[in-house]
């Protein structure tokens, strides 16, 4: 599978796209218009390894709810993605196999290489 969950609204996640330069072959899914399934949060997991690693806690919502202060679980971080797409860091990026999660340059170099080798 080659896919990116993104949102449109977000101007990194733009950014970002742009940068990348995606194949024909990739697939968008803009999560605000076409919400997550439990089956594509569970993919992304297994090549995550976890929830957590696709939890955002820079979401306004994470601060709001005051989140940082309660002990999160693994299932809540599961939760937390399904019932609000904030939660999800973004942009996730998946080429087969391979998953990369997030924004920082380094995940996006390495994301970049992986689409391109």
């Amino acid at each position: 599978m080659k896919k990116v969950y993104y949102l449109s609204t977000c101007d990194t996640c733009k950014r970002i796209l742009k940068e990348l330069t995606l194949p024909d072959s990739y697939e968008l899914q803009d999560i605000k218009k076409e919400s997550l399934t439990k089956e594509q949060l569970n993919e992304m997991h297994d090549l995550a390894g976890s929830y957590e690693a696709l939890f955002s806690k820079r979401a306004r919502l994470y601060k709001e709810r005051d989140l940082k202060n309660k002990d999160l679980k693994e299932e809540d971080f599961r939760d937390l993605i399904m019932e609000h797409y904030t939660f999800l860091k973004r942009p996730v990026i998946i080429n087969n196999d391979k998953i990369f999660i997030g924004n920082s340059s380094k995940t996006i170099m390495a994301a970049k290489e992986s689409i391109h080798e």
